[in-house]
């Protein structure tokens, strides 16, 4: 079970501050496992650990079993929930370089889609060139602007490399199960196809096959991924600040009450980026509406302690950190001698990296504890493919209790379309010119 740690928040909130608050959280788990809040129809991500069945999973592990052996890299086409929590967890559990040397049997993967910027779509199409790849789109309409004008491009390098017969056999669809134009799109083209569960939105989506396929494609074993998910569907449905979910989104609904508006999400894990980018969304469109939510920062540490640093010691007084633990790897580095010593790191010889590393860990959580910031770990003991799907299903449960509690619902993001009326009327888009 993960551990969290809110011994270093005790200045900012009382246990009274967090025991008043109980009742609405309770109620908030309440509403969501039984359907009665807001958006109550996007809640089957509540069943996916389990929800995929045994031919299902067996069909996505075959495909990614093909790609794997006919692709020196695999492209994933997505932006928000659907390349994000599978970028996140092939980064967390493979490292954010895990491309340099592979090839055809353990493909590299990119994304796309995820921008429109032209200098990162031409060093994609120099990272293709000589290279057999396959593309995975995921969209649920398949009219996204940004994935769309992706697949559009790739789909023509696909046909023109391949033929339009071998192109169709590397495209592989997740989408809607019966509507929108992907679907369409594949039923015509004859892609094979992955289905969205209707009621499940893109920012809890990672359990489903947007991101299990690409997992499987990395070589991440989804079924250990789906246990650790249903561990914490069990382990965590206990009704008291016992469960560490109920005690993770009733402490920061009480910072926010007492004036911490900002999270910084934090891990010392270089390959937790990308995870804490799936999180800065599933926090923030699920809390971020009717002028109210935490706004949700994720930092890297050491590194931006280096940069980010000073204001989390000495800015202003408005956010609370949240910092997210494993435990070491089996394989240790040890620090060496000297005999000049110029560095004057003598004093380490022998040490390892990791008592360093756990030594940075607790010197920050004091000194930001000390300097006014309330800091809860999450300690998730060793890090595993099972580990990884027990923190996904965490910290969504933990959103939708964190956002009820709130008053928000947590399954819409009506601010989301702002910009794209005014992108569409400046490009011309049929019926969108005022």
């Amino acid at each position: 079970m993960i551990n969290v740690d809110i011994s270093n928040v005790w200045g900012d909130i009382s246990l009274p501050d967090l025991l008043s608050i109980e009742q609405e959280i309770g109620a908030a788990h309440r509403m969501l496992t039984e359907g009665t809040g807001a958006g109550a129809q996007f809640r089957d991500w509540l069943k996916l650990p389990c929800g995929e069945t045994t031919e299902e999973l067996e069909r996505i592990r075959n495909a990614a079993q093909t790609i794997r052996a006919n692709s020196d890299v695999c492209v994933v086409v997505g932006i928000g929930g659907s390349y994000l929590g599978p970028r996140a967890a092939v980064e967390l559990l493979q490292g954010p370089n895990r491309n340099i040397g592979r090839g055809k049997g353990d493909p590299q993967i990119f994304f796309a889609g995820n921008s429109l910027s032209t200098r990162h779509w031409n060093e994609l199409m120099r990272l293709l060139e000589g290279k057999d790849f396959s593309v995975i789109v995921i969209s649920k309409s398949g009219t996204t602007l940004e994935p769309a004008i992706a697949f559009r491009g790739l789909r023509w390098l696909l046909e023109r490399r391949y033929g339009t017969d071998e192109a169709a056999r590397r495209i592989y669809a997740v989408t809607d199960p019966e509507t929108g134009a992907l679907r369409q799109m594949a039923a015509q083209e004859n892609w094979e196809t992955f289905a969205i569960p209707a009621g499940v939105g893109g920012r809890f989506s990672v359990l489903s096959p947007v991101g299990l396929l690409p997992m499987a494609v990395a070589g991440i074993d989804i079924l250990e991924v789906l246990n650790g998910a249903m561990d914490a569907k069990e382990e965590y449905d206990l009704r008291s600040f016992e469960n560490p979910v109920w005690l993770y989104a009733g402490v920061r609904n009480a910072l926010y009450r007492k004036g911490k508006a900002i999270e910084v999400f934090a891990s010392f894990e270089p390959g937790f980026r990308a995870f804490g980018g799936w999180w800065q969304q599933l926090f923030g469109e699920s809390e971020g509406k009717e002028g109210k939510g935490i706004f949700p920062v994720t930092a890297e540490l050491t590194a931006d302690l280096h940069s980010l640093g000073q204001l989390i010691q000495e800015g202003q007084r408005n956010l609370f950190e949240t910092m997210v633990r494993f435990d070491g790897p089996q394989k240790e580095y040890l620090i060496g001698s000297d005999w000049k010593n110029l560095d004057g790191l003598n004093y380490l010889e022998g040490k390892s990296l990791d008592y360093v590393d756990r030594m940075a860990f607790e010197g920050t959580a004091a000194a930001h504890e000390e300097g006014g910031v309330p800091v809860i770990t999450v300690d998730c003991g060793e890090l595993t493919d099972r580990k990884v799907g027990e923190l996904f299903f965490f910290l969504q449960l933990s959103c939708g209790i964190s956002a009820y509690t709130l008053g928000v619902n947590p399954f819409d993001q009506p601010g989301v379309e702002a910009y794209k009326g005014n992108m569409f009327n400046l490009l011309g888009k049929p019926g969108c010119e005022d």
